[in-house]
């Protein structure tokens, strides 16, 4: 799929080979996150544009992020058959047929992109992390969300990045560059900051800084998964997926490796995708259904096959 990058947290791609024309089933995702938006659009089943967006209202970023993955496709919204959001913002979006939860789309998208292997899924976004245990299927059993202790992690890189006068593109890279390097608070991200500025004025390198800040964060969040309880096999999806410092300090602390990234997707898609996914198996439900109305055959509702919740936690600390 060809991509266009205009900034860090924007751009849209297509897959230049498939013609929407001659599909028999055009369905999207559309994922409302608190730091960015996605779309993506399915044309029978395969991947075909997809766009990320930063969030501003919910109604607003969910029209920016499906018209910039409609741009260069020449279709138009009346052409999708059906739509799904998910996310924080999922209510809000107006053109959507259906809401469903973001730990279900994580999961069912999860195992789309690696397989029925995956049993736990870390959501590690831009204001929250997730962990979500599923089945072969893509189906949620369990999640644990921690909104307090480990939110803003993702969000904290960019302020983090600005305090070091680097780009938060390369940070991930830098914080590898040091094996030994200063304690920070692995609690609040605020203290970290804090405690990191503290260190710049003290002339410690840079680089041993970033790398304290990285590792401290990731301590944090594996935290939260250790607590959810590793189930083999793991995968890491959101944007913190896409941070080498990050994942290296995962793993560290977990003692466990992630299931490589696949070349062909975005981490940051996973969600989107899910929700595309359901979307799919909505309308092919629905155009089922129709067809044999006339014998009164009750329809099944997909969410159970791809994706419903069995267990909720809350973390709190």
């Amino acid at each position: 799929m060809k991509a266009d990058y205009w900034k860090m947290s924007e751009y849209t791609s297509m897959n230049e080979q498939l013609d929407w024309a001659r599909a028999k089933v055009i369905v999207a995702g559309v994922d409302i996150g608190a730091v960015s938006s996605k779309a993506l659009i399915l044309l029978d089943g395969q991947p075909y544009a997809f766009s990320q967006v930063a969030t501003r209202t919910p109604k607003e970023s969910a029209f920016k992020a499906i018209n910039a993955a409609l741009a260069k496709t020449h279709l138009k919204l009346e052409n999708i058959h059906y739509i799904v959001a998910t996310g924080r913002g999922r209510a809000q979006v107006p053109f959507a047929r259906k809401t469903i939860s973001e730990i279900a789309c994580g999961a069912a998208g999860a195992v789309h992109i690696w397989g029925p292997s995956v049993r736990t899924v870390l959501d590690a976004g831009g204001q929250s992390c997730k962990v979500i245990h599923c089945t072969e299927k893509g189906r949620a059993t369990a999640f644990l969300w921690n909104d307090k202790c480990a939110a803003g992690i993702g969000r904290s890189m960019e302020t983090f990045a600005d305090l070091v006068k680097k780009e938060v593109t390369e940070i991930g890279n830098i914080a590898l560059q040091s094996d030994q390097f200063p304690k920070l608070s692995d609690f609040c991200t605020v203290y970290a900051q804090s405690e990191a500025l503290d260190l710049i004025r003290s002339k410690v390198p840079v680089e041993k800084v970033i790398a304290a800040y990285h590792y401290a964060m990731a301590k944090r969040i594996s935290t939260l998964v250790a607590r959810s309880g590793m189930k083999k096999d793991f995968v890491i999806i959101g944007g913190l997926a896409k941070n080498p410092g990050i994942i290296n300090g995962l793993e560290s602390n977990l003692k466990v490796s992630r299931l490589a990234p696949k070349p062909e997707w975005d981490p940051t898609v996973t969600v989107a995708l899910g929700a595309a996914l359901f979307a799919d198996a909505f309308y092919r439900r629905q155009q089922s259904d129709t067809s044999t109305h006339s014998r009164g055959k009750p329809g099944h509702c997909e969410e159970s096959r791809l994706g419903g919740t069995t267990k909720q936690s809350q973390a709190k600390q």
